[in-house]
């Protein structure tokens, strides 16, 4: 081996750049950085090719002393930290000292700024290996520019990584989208090809944070997220910003952008936790979209982990793990149809989405006051005479067969439509303002209900409504106690594989929990003597076999535990009422109005929508009245 030796700075340099500068998007995020961290409250942005020929970003920040400019192109030389006591509460983006002299060694790097104090600015110069600077007069107001051209020129093997033109712009444009949205107090202009991309204004109301929100991430964004700020005192944290309604969801998680204290991170820790908050009313497969912004204490949060500082170690990791997941969670289970207006004329009509200035916060809104209603549904309790306690396994059992059976008896054909037994407009209804999903008209096609509000029309997927509703009740049950179970008066036998037949002996309370009672007859045969009281009329055999199957794949009691809404899940939908199943009007309406007080209502518990909405004005649109 060679002897040891000290780099040289222009190599050490170099090296550092392919830590930190990747493509012309890293030099972006490294410039952008530094001009707010400078008090800078407009920033013009102007690049070409991409970001590989030219990238001039110009601000109105405090500007740098002429003394220190040479030092600014210096590694590890920075005004931002000055003892290792400073690391333990970083409060600014950029600090390492690092970017600019990584930049100007694998590019041509011009630096001119001026401060208040100065009469004058100046202007120093660096490229390549040679990083010699020399300062000399310039014209330009307070603020500064830093103009980069021609990047990689000096290394031509990174140069050849670089994709087209179109593919590095969008990952440079990417990078001031993020942080145009964690600081709305400042204005952004992007500029390619001499051609203007981006021009936003300083947002300093909800209103022109909403409207930037809809330039970057486009309309339906805004219209179909809801705004929320919550603060939890005793820890110190806050979270707020918008989160995308269940409907909402991408095939992608390219609509995810999270900040921390103003710095836009990627964090297993924040990206589970907004997982699990939407686990139950997402389509699989599907993402979520949001923009949050955490506030903490910077010391209890470390940046300091990575050099494009991308990443970040919360000192109370679990702490955080649970606000974010319980204020999320909170903030989706208090959604009910009334906070959800109709969507706008131009919006898709499936979404049932409202704009988020149009909801606010949606932390602490409850269900609306039905108490006024006259019409009883069959079975259950709404409003004011709604128990405060959960329904238990036994209450939920009542209210399934509230419904009547829960299949279509075999050899009766489906009716396609029928008509509303009542007239359209009732005493009961014209006493008073109509709840949110309105009164039922007619079902169609034994699968839909037909209902009319003050906004419009109202389309509702009663299996799907039906499932969500005995999901969130078996829920409840099961935390306030385990859900109540039956004997069967002829026990059924299942024949199973060893393996389920093993987990069905080794975990009795397990399925205790759930309402089962399972005995072990052979190597490969159950028996079951109890199931829960709310499915004695569904296919219990295959219950069981799907049961067994969940176990099977999750292995051991502790994942059963974390996948117990999962099992909830499939139980309910076997529970729920089917397609083809007739119901009066006053089923219809008894479910209409257990929706507006169910938890998570606009979702089955599969993320699929429960119901839409058509105003008069789409209506009218639709059919070309008034134009």
């Amino acid at each position: 081996m060679a002897a040891i030796h000290l780099l040289s700075p222009q190599l050490a340099n170099q090296i550092a750049a392919g830590e930190v500068v990747e493509r012309p998007a890293s030099v972006v995020k490294e410039l952008l950085e530094n001009s707010l961290d400078s008090g800078a409250n407009r920033i013009e942005l102007d690049v070409e090719q991409g970001g590989v020929k030219l990238i001039r970003l110009r601000d109105n920040g405090s500007g740098i002393e002429k003394d220190d400019l040479p030092l600014a192109l210096s590694r590890h030389a920075t005004s931002k930290i000055t003892a290792l006591e400073d690391l333990e509460a970083v409060g600014s983006l950029g600090f390492r000292g690092e970017a600019l002299a990584s930049i100007s060694s694998v590019s041509r790097l011009t630096l001119t700024s001026r401060t208040a104090a100065q009469d004058a600015a100046w202007s120093v110069s660096a490229q390549g290996r040679d990083m010699t600077t020399e300062v000399v007069p310039a014209a330009h107001p307070e603020g500064t520019t830093v103009e980069m051209r021609d990047l990689f020129f000096n290394t031509p093997a990174r140069r050849k990584f670089l994709k087209t033109e179109k593919t590095e712009f969008r990952h440079l444009e990417e990078v001031v989208k993020r942080l145009a949205l964690s600081r709305y107090d400042v204005g952004f202009g992007l500029k390619h090809n001499a051609k203007v991309v981006h021009q936003l204004r300083p947002a300093s109301t909800e209103v022109a944070r909403e409207q930037r929100l809809g330039q970057l991430l486009g309309k339906a964004f805004v219209e179909q997220s809801v705004a929320m700020d919550v603060v939890a005192e005793a820890s110190g944290l806050r979270l707020w910003g918008w989160m995308g309604l269940p409907t909402f969801s991408r095939s992608l998680p390219d609509q995810q952008y999270f900040f921390v204290n103003g710095r836009v991170i990627r964090d297993k820790v924040v990206t589970h936790a907004v997982r699990q908050a939407y686990q139950d009313v997402l389509f699989h497969g599907r993402h979520p979209a949001y923009v949050l912004y955490l506030e903490l204490d910077p010391a209890l949060v470390d940046v300091n982990v990575h050099p494009t500082k991308h990443e970040v170690r919360f000192r109370e990791s679990r702490l955080v793990h649970d606000f974010i997941f319980r204020t999320l969670y909170r903030v989706i289970a208090d959604l009910r149809p009334q906070d959800q207006a109709p969507a706008a004329v131009d919006a898709p009509a499936s979404q049932g989405a409202v704009p988020a200035s149009e909801i606010g916060s949606a932390m602490g809104s409850q269900g609306g006051d039905l108490s006024s209603l006259r019409q009883r549904p069959m079975g259950f309790e709404y409003g004011a005479e709604r128990s405060a306690a959960p329904s238990s396994g036994a209450q939920v059992g009542e209210q399934i067969r509230a419904y009547g059976a829960l299949h279509q008896p075999a050899g009766r054909p489906p009716e396609p439509f029928q008509a509303a037994a009542q007239p359209a407009t009732l005493p009961e209804q014209e006493a008073g303002e109509a709840p949110p999903l309105g009164y039922a008209l007619a079902q169609l096609h034994g699968i839909y209900i037909l209902s009319q509000n003050a906004e419009g029309m109202v389309l509702v997927d009663m299996h799907a409504a039906h499932e969500r509703i005995v999901y969130e009740r078996m829920k409840q049950a099961f935390e306030q106690d385990r859900i109540r179970s039956q004997p069967l008066l002829v026990p059924v036998n299942v024949s199973v594989s060893a393996r389920e037949a093993d987990i069905a002996e080794e975990m009795p309370e397990e399925f205790h929990r759930l309402g089962f009672r399972l005995e072990r007859m052979a190597e490969e045969s159950l028996v079951i003597r109890e199931v829960p009281v709310a499915l004695a009329k569904a296919n219990v055999e295959q219950l069981v076999r799907d049961v067994l199957a969940d176990m099977l794949q999750y292995g051991t009691s502790d994942r059963i535990e974390a996948h117990l809404n999962e099992l909830l899940a499939t139980m309910a939908c076997h529970g729920a009422v089917r397609a083809n199943r007739q119901l009066t009007v006053p089923e219809m309406n008894a479910l209409l109005r257990d929706m507006e007080q169910t938890e998570r209502s606009g979702q089955c518990n599969h993320g699929r929508p429960t119901w839409t909405q058509l105003s008069l004005a789409q209506l009218d649109k639709l059919f070309l009245r008034g134009q």
